[in-house]
């Protein structure tokens, strides 16, 4: 097995929000920091102990990264405590714009601010993930995912056909940011009818988890389904955002948490021969092989470091629990444990605080969400020697 390096002195997390309120930004795929690393996006709540409900307001904002301020910009009410709003920097628009999901007159859509002027424009639909060139994005039915995955859709919305197993005109859509049109680009239906099998037999179906690769050639997505009774079934796919051919990448009932490596390989926390490892797919292929065998040893939120060099990782809790902060390096098989921070249990399931580590443009830094202060806030560890030693 691998050494880990377990280090006694861990580099310093310092808190780059405070309270009395609560400060988060939500997953692990994007990054709260600007381009400049002078600022950071971040919501606002003055609760934690409970699932945000459709009229529940969190408050977005910029973290000063100079004078630790945070200014209001806007106001949000579709969000949830493990993804946030899907705040982020808007690309190409030079750290000028920023982009959210909120729930406005009976509708979830998105909004683009501009953060100099305050001007707001309003899309007819909801993001999920935004192409890198920030054009386009893909998006899903969040009033479906809150039923089916309590946590990662949003309150506020019916879904009347969220009991229908395999609803029609439902699925993944494309959406144009500068017009504002949309068009459904894989359906539940088309994805229900391929290879299908005994365990689809009165499942309810869903989507979750959409991301760009590195040129915006190609996204993932998975593909879910449950009957009332069970844990469910995932498939990992890959396909294009103007309705290319899809790719089937696993397929044995279990895939979690996964990052694009740049334009041509996902890596996994899959089944893969009834093998559960982090996997690394090759796109458009059936080749995969075993990342970190002996020493990734369980899921995590897994992200690549913006050299591809360097694997930052997490753990859910531990029997004390607390939840360890990693780095990996595929070349050498070493692992640097950054920190292990406390959870209290009670904070659990849909309203757990998982660190979603995330890197800094410059690969540098690495930002996570904690509550082992005792209030939700957001904290930065310095990597710069561990990853250029």
């Amino acid at each position: 097995m691998a050494a880990v390096k377990d280090m006694a002195n861990y580099p310093p997390a310092k808190a780059v929000t405070r309270g009395p309120r609560h400060h988060f930004f939500g997953y692990y795929d994007k990054s709260p920091w600007d381009r400049a690393m002078r600022r950071m996006l971040a919501l606002e709540t003055t609760f934690m102990d409970r699932p945000p409900t459709g009229e529940d307001v969190a408050v977005v904002g910029v973290v000063d990264l100079g004078s630790g301020t945070f200014e209001p910009v806007a106001e949000t009410r579709a969000w949830n405590w493990q993804q946030g709003t899907m705040l982020r920097w808007l690309p190409g628009s030079d750290d000028r714009e920023i982009i959210f999901n909120d729930l406005q007159e009976g509708q979830f859509v998105s909004v683009i601010l501009d953060l100099e002027t305050g001007r707001q424009r309003v899309l007819p639909r909801p993001i999920y993930a935004v192409a890198p060139d920030g054009r386009s994005a893909v998006t899903l039915n969040f009033a479906r995912l809150h039923v089916h995955r309590p946590g990662y859709g949003y309150a506020g919305l019916p879904d009347p056909l969220v009991d229908v197993p395999i609803p029609p005109d439902d699925g993944i859509w494309r959406l144009d940011l500068k017009t504002g049109e949309s068009q459904l680009i894989v359906s539940l239906e088309e994805i229900a009818a391929q290879q299908t099998d005994e365990r689809m037999a009165g499942g309810l179906h869903r989507f979750n988890h959409l991301q760009f690769n590195a040129d915006g050639t190609r996204f993932i997505f998975l593909h879910r389904w449950k009957k009332p009774e069970e844990w469910g079934y995932t498939r990992l796919y890959t396909g294009g955002p103007a309705g290319e051919p899809l790719c089937l990448l696993a397929d044995e009932g279990m895939t979690s948490h996964f990052d694009w490596r740049g334009a041509t390989h996902v890596l996994a926390w899959a089944r893969r021969e009834g093998k559960d490892h982090f996997w690394l797919f090759k796109d458009r292929s059936d080749r995969a092989e075993v990342i970190g065998e002996k020493t990734l040893l369980q899921d995590g939120h897994c992200s690549y470091s913006p050299d591809l060099q360097w694997i930052l990782n997490d753990t859910y809790p531990d029997r004390e629990h607390r939840r360890t902060l990693m780095l990996y390096q595929p070349a050498t098989d070493r692992r640097i444990d950054l920190g292990k921070f406390y959870s209290a249990p009670e904070v659990g399931e849909e309203i757990r605080c998982d660190l979603h580590p995330r890197w800094s443009p410059d690969g540098r830094q690495v930002c996570f969400d904690s509550i082992h202060e005792g209030t939700r806030q957001m904290y930065v560890v310095d990597v710069g020697a561990i990853v250029e030693g």
